[in-house]
């Protein structure tokens, strides 16, 4: 049976909206013969959400163990993610009821690799507020979305926090970058770069505003430019390169001859060989063998 995984990074200190974001996300409707399991990955040296996460059906809670930051934690979280569709969420975020009842079939209607739908703004009083989208609806073709962010001094026209994703291709590009801010946008103008995706009219979740949130300070705003600055670098270069995707991705591929079980996130990975490695090559006060 087909498997949505939704992969939220949390952080128990920001978290006090996640009651909010469980409730939008375990409430869903799903097409015919779809399930949905809840990745739950906490950042930070003292986790503090599993004591009531560890226990709600379809959600599977992990915890860091360590203050990692925000893309190594979303990148365990696709580790551990066991759907063939990622659909991300931040834990202050909201989906609106049918998101993925409305998203998901795209993956069958259209040879794409990546969909999402509108937000509003979810202000603090509660109210909200519309924007109009910087992009056409429909088809996107590869590369329109970088063109038009060269084009706005770096600033992408969509807003990659709610995107649904296929999970292959998520893992093939390497998951999240290590960036100072903006991790987000440096893996995605990979994405936009080499796939087509589809960009829905549909009204599919709320990008919730409050005081905590990492980007209002100026600290970050300054780490933007960089992370930025280093998207267009993997751009121009992937551009240099002349790498392109260019199979259908709706098309089963030939596999890959690794040995899970069940899917990605079940691969046998054995103990670390190269300090063994190391030691066959050695004398024993450490210096290499002649």
């Amino acid at each position: 049976m087909p498997l949505l995984s939704v992969l939220t990074a949390a952080y128990g200190p920001t978290a006090s909206f996640l009651p909010q974001t469980a409730s939008s996300v375990l409430g869903q409707r799903l097409p015919p013969g779809w399930e949905l399991e809840w990745i739950v990955q906490e950042d930070g040296d003292s986790p503090e959400l599993g004591t009531w996460l560890g226990s709600v059906e379809r959600v599977r809670y992990g915890a860091n163990g360590g203050q990692f930051g925000v893309a190594v934690t979303r990148n365990i979280a696709l580790s551990r993610a066991r759907g063939e569709l990622i659909q991300l969420l931040d834990h202050d975020d909201l989906l609106l009821p049918g998101a993925p009842e409305t998203l998901i079939p795209q993956f069958t209607e259209h040879p794409i690799h990546w969909t999402i739908g509108q937000a509003d703004d979810l202000l603090p009083d509660g109210s909200r507020r519309g924007f109009p989208p910087a992009l056409p609806f429909g088809i996107v073709e590869p590369g329109a979305v970088n063109t038009w962010a060269e084009q706005h001094d770096a600033n992408w026209p969509i807003h990659c926090a709610a995107l649904m994703v296929r999970a292959s291709t998520l893992r093939a590009l390497g998951g999240w970058a290590a960036s100072p801010a903006d991790d987000d946008i440096v893996m995605f103008s990979v994405l936009w770069e080499l796939t087509t995706g589809y960009h829905n009219p549909a009204l599919t979740w709320l990008y919730r505003h409050h005081p905590d949130q990492a980007h209002r300070s100026t600290e970050w705003k300054t780490r933007s430019e960089l992370g930025r600055r280093i998207a267009l670098q993997r751009l121009s270069a992937l551009r240099e390169s002349g790498i392109r995707m260019g199979t259908d991705p709706r098309v089963k591929p030939r596999p890959c001859g690794c040995k899970a079980e069940k899917n990605h996130s079940e691969l046998r990975v054995g103990p670390p060989a190269k300090a063994d490695l190391l030691s066959d090559h050695h004398d024993e006060d450490g210096t290499p063998e002649p």
